[in-house]
């Protein structure tokens, strides 16, 4: 990294490219802080892009810049990686990289089938999820809280809300990951080429046969509830039921999972919030939005600037990539009050941890009802439970920020 960066008469110190380095991504926000004050619109020459640390700006970016920023088939083989066209195929039918009218049509309809009375029909038996997975751990006096709890929970809810057997879950787990290391990463591994494509190809194979099985044998899931959602006699394709439903396994997994063990590390590191949290369980609602504003699980999000704006002084290009970091505007003191500080009891807390406007995420009452859950069973069940000692290590995923492991005594 060093040598990129090395570049003459460029000021390397704020470019998003030093979230290769393991220390800097263990603690992005120093750098977030350097950004948001010396350079709050910054033209990052090593990303060829904007970025975007400000919460006003972030939020500018998100509610009026276009989402079409997935890669098209053709850019890709123009790029090399032809490999990856699976992939892209997949993408530019989700509705995270769309614009409206298409992105419109795709949300009414999934709109449809994924209800908050859905959901909220889950919360009793996301508690009996959660504590089966407490159980199996009580016993033996420690757990990791990321194998343990975080990974396989949003995995379980994930597949039982699409309406797949409960048997695919660790399946499922690993195609997500996959999948994700090329969401949240500003470049992918020419080494996991393969394994990505291979995860993709398997996800669509999947799906499309649980759409087929569907049809001839109706399911009580999301999958039958994407395949029967129909507005003024539209209806999604398959292709567009299988690519969102993909999405929504990702993202229902990915952020859950950093969402819970993000949050556990940030309370044992801040003792005094979580004495007021096991003291007070009413806290947990609030206590689970600070945690997202304080360890945002998705961390930045790219768009595209729809015509030429000028934006904290700096004229964006129509057609330029901007990075828009939720995770330094989550703590931008203009907003938030001591951003650095943890408070729990934290009001006023509209952070962008779930985005902003029309691409608020899908999944948001459901990541808050699992990790509202998580949090209130641990509290009650393990009011000793300490951080083991040990290294802290944060997966290679410069987007999607989370823990590779958490291992703890009860």
């Amino acid at each position: 990294m060093s040598s990129v960066l090395a570049a003459p008469g460029v000021d390397s110190t704020l470019s998003l490219y030093h979230l290769l380095d393991p220390e800097v991504l263990a603690n992005p926000y120093p750098l977030f802080h350097r950004l948001r004050t010396a350079d709050p619109v910054h033209w990052d020459p090593f990303l060829h892009k904007w970025v975007v640390t400000r919460y006003a700006d972030v939020v500018f970016v998100l509610t009026h810049f276009s989402a079409h920023c997935a890669p098209t088939p053709a850019q890709l083989t123009t790029m090399g990686m032809e490999e990856l066209s699976p992939l892209a195929q997949v993408m530019v039918r989700q509705m995270l990289f769309m614009d409206p009218p298409a992105h419109t049509r795709i949300r009414s309809l999934a709109a449809k089938a994924f209800t908050p009375r859905r959901v909220e029909r889950l919360r009793a038996h996301i508690e009996d999820i959660v504590d089966d997975m407490l159980d199996a751990v009580a016993v033996k006096g420690s757990m990791d809280v990321i194998a343990d709890l975080a990974a396989p929970l949003p995995a379980t809810v994930t597949g039982e809300l699409l309406g797949v057997p409960r048997a695919d879950r660790d399946q499922l787990k690993a195609w997500s990951a996959d999948f994700a290391e090329l969401l949240g990463n500003f470049q992918l591994n020419p080494d996991r080429v393969p394994r990505v494509r291979r995860a993709v190809e398997a996800m669509l194979s999947y799906f499309h046969d649980a759409v087929k099985k569907d049809r001839q044998v109706p399911g009580d899931g999301l999958i039958h509830a994407l395949v029967t959602a129909e507005i003024d006699g539209d209806r999604l394709t398959e292709e567009e039921i299988v690519a969102n439903t993909i999405v929504t396994m990702v993202g229902g997994q990915e952020t859950t999972t950093n969402l819970i063990g993000n949050g556990l590390l940030a309370l044992f590191r801040h003792p005094d919030q979580l004495d007021a949290l096991r003291a007070d369980h009413s806290l947990i609602s609030s206590a689970v939005e600070e945690l997202l504003r304080y360890e945002a699980p998705s961390q930045q999000t790219t768009r595209i600037a729809p015509e030429d704006v000028e934006l904290g002084g700096k004229l964006i290009k129509k057609g330029q990539s901007v990075i828009a970091v939720m995770g330094a505007a989550n703590r931008d003191p203009e907003r938030f009050p001591e951003p650095d500080r943890l408070d729990i009891s934290r009001e006023d807390n509209r952070h962008v941890a779930f985005g902003w406007a029309g691409h608020f995420c899908f999944g948001a009452p459901l990541g808050r009802i699992e990790g509202q859950t998580a949090f209130r069973k641990l509290m009650q069940r393990f009011p000793n439970m300490r951080l083991a000692p040990g290294p802290i290590t944060w997966r290679h995923n410069m987007g999607l920020r989370g823990l590779t492991a958490l291992p703890v005594s009860l």
